[in-house]
C-alpha cells in the first residue's frame, strides 16, 4: 500500500465503519499480547548481551 498525495484544493476523507465491541476486544487483546512479546524480546536481548559481555570479561 503506497502513500497517496492529496492534490492542492482536494481533501481525501475516508469514512470507515465503526468497530463492534467484539472487534475492539480482539484488537485490544492482540495489541496487549504484542506489547508483552516485545518486552520479553527486549529483556531477552539484554540478558544475552550481559551474558556475552560477562564471558568476554572473563577471557
Amino acid at each position: 500500500m503506497g502513500y497517496i498525495k492529496e492534490p492542492e484544493g482536494v481533501d481525501l476523507v475516508i469514512n470507515g465503519k465503526p468497530l463492534t465491541d467484539e472487534q475492539k476486544m480482539v484488537i485490544s487483546a492482540f495489541i496487549k499480547a504484542d506489547k508483552a512479546k516485545t518486552v520479553r524480546m527486549k529483556a531477552s536481548k539484554r540478558s544475552v548481551s550481559k551474558t556475552n559481555k560477562a564471558s568476554k570479561e572473563k577471557a
